[in-house]
């Protein structure tokens, strides 16, 4: 069983009649609705559609709707595009209409850019194709000379290199399509640009507002994030590295450390962690992926992600379910190797939750006696999240009875999903139950231990309280 989770963003290739459900017998767990691109009716229609196939299959698949954040990009050119040499002249003017762009000038969509930059900051054009040196800045208009020069076309993104513009995480428009997500179900939102934990906050706050108990993925984009990553992943679910913008911001050299770095500081503070970018770009058009892009999807899965993501290759490309089967073997090929079940994970901490130490305590016995798989009867999947950063082969399943809680731990590495409502069942056949469920799908045999963690109360949330080593055709089940 693949314990890295695959995530894939759907767009006009996913449309094609019967490819989401080819993408999700490839093996997606979630699908991830980009509000950068279409209109709200547009992601309500593929979200139906997800559901109604994922029903069909007898799945659940999780929703990620990503917000787009203050993405700061030039405006348009009245021919559409123009070509700058080096050494060349070109003004970012914050006061310029929106399509008067020429061979000399072109607006912006953050208006304030000039407050943010001085003389000598490099602007990077287009994820870094474009280097642009800041000269002078006058009023709105910022006077730069083209270091590296290119094509430049319509709305293309700007980075300050180094990080430091100051533009809001949450504009308007991510205001009114979290609005939106929450109306057609999301079971993430990705904030999109966060500087700061304050950023992770205003989302949290609105998202309550809205009554949505949805899991907030805090997205590693800009420079300054770095600085206060601590503070963001405490108040985020989950994390994404997001390494497009964030490797124009602090240089593509800098992007693996950090990358390693992140995953090991989500793992350390108990978030889940989502490796982005590029992953697999060249199955964008072709069906087979580089040897350098395999070696990148592996290197993350040995790091300990949660998930990696597909960004365009499924989106725009023209082979998305190749792209999901080429993944999910790459996967799962990496986790045979031995690196991928050791961990040293909270090993001379304290636990300051019961239910925490029962998911700790757990995972030793588990990885000691041999057992064959590990159940969590849980309500919010806390119990399994905390079980899964501990590296190990052994499968966790989130046995739970709401329907948000199991796509949600879809994004948990090594953790399945079982819909099981305990309310409505004896507690003494509990245990029962669910050996029957993992015997039905030929998980354990006669003879293997199974782990089964659970809660004297049952249907409370944080209630998990104990655990109980069972064998498989046995009588005999031994608690803690």
């Amino acid at each position: 069983m693949r314990r890295t989770k695959i995530i894939a963003t759907v767009g006009p290739s996913t449309d094609k009649p019967g490819m989401v459900e080819k993408i999700l017998l490839a093996g997606v767990d979630l699908l991830r609705v980009n509000y950068s691109h279409q209109s709200h009716t547009e992601h309500e229609r593929r979200v139906q559609e997800i559901r109604k196939v994922a029903a069909s299959l007898d799945m659940e698949v999780g929703i990620i709707c990503d917000l787009q954040g203050p993405k700061i990009r030039i405006e348009k050119f009245t021919g559409g595009k123009i070509l700058l040499g080096e050494g060349d002249s070109f003004t970012i003017d914050g006061k310029m209409e929106d399509d008067a762009g020429d061979q000399q000038q072109v607006g912006v969509t953050y208006k304030d850019l000039a407050k943010d930059v001085k003389a000598g900051d490099k602007l990077m054009v287009d994820d870094g194709k474009l280097v642009l040196k800041v000269k002078e800045v006058i009023g709105h208009q910022v006077k730069c000379e083209v270091l590296m020069g290119g094509e430049l076309s319509n709305s293309k993104g700007i980075n300050l290199q180094g990080g430091g513009l100051s533009a809001a995480a949450l504009t308007q428009k991510d205001q009114e399509d979290l609005k939106h997500g929450v109306s057609i179900g999301a079971d993430y939102f990705a904030i999109s640009f966060a500087r700061m934990a304050d950023d992770i906050l205003e989302a949290r706050r609105l998202l309550e507002a809205e009554g949505s108990n949805a899991g907030i993925i805090a997205k590693f984009e800009r420079a300054e994030a770095l600085e206060n990553a601590e503070s963001i992943i405490e108040v985020s679910d989950a994390i994404m590295i997001a390494r497009g913008d964030l490797g124009v911001e602090i240089g593509d050299a800098a992007l693996p450390p950090v990358q390693k770095r992140l995953i090991k500081l989500a793992q350390d503070m108990d978030r889940a962690v989502i490796t982005a970018t590029q992953m697999m770009e060249s199955m964008i058009d072709h069906q087979i992926p580089l040897r350098a892009e395999v070696f990148d999807v592996a290197n993350a899965v040995l790091d300990g992600t949660d998930a990696v993501m597909l960004s365009g290759e499924t989106s725009i490309g023209l082979f998305p379910d190749k792209v999901v089967e080429a993944m999910s073997r790459i996967c799962e090929e990496t986790e045979k190797q031995r690196i991928t079940r050791v961990s040293d994970h909270r090993l001379n901490q304290r636990f300051e939750r019961i239910d925490e130490a029962i998911a700790m305590s757990t995972m030793y016995a588990a990885n000691h006696i041999g057992a064959k798989a590990i159940a969590a009867l849980t309500e919010t999947g806390s119990t399994c999240l905390w079980m899964s950063r501990i590296s190990s082969g052994i499968p966790i399943f989130a046995f739970t009875r709401h329907t948000s809680t199991v796509r949600k731990v879809k994004l948990f590495r090594g953790v399945y999903p079982v819909c099981f409502d305990i309310t409505h069942t004896n507690p003494l056949e509990a245990n029962k139950d669910v050996i029957e469920a993992l015997m039905k799908q030929a998980i354990v045999k006669d003879g293997d231990y199974v782990i089964i963690t659970k809660g004297d109360l049952q249907g409370h949330r944080g209630g998990t309280n104990n655990m109980k080593i069972l064998q498989v055709g046995q009588a005999t089940e031994h608690t803690l």
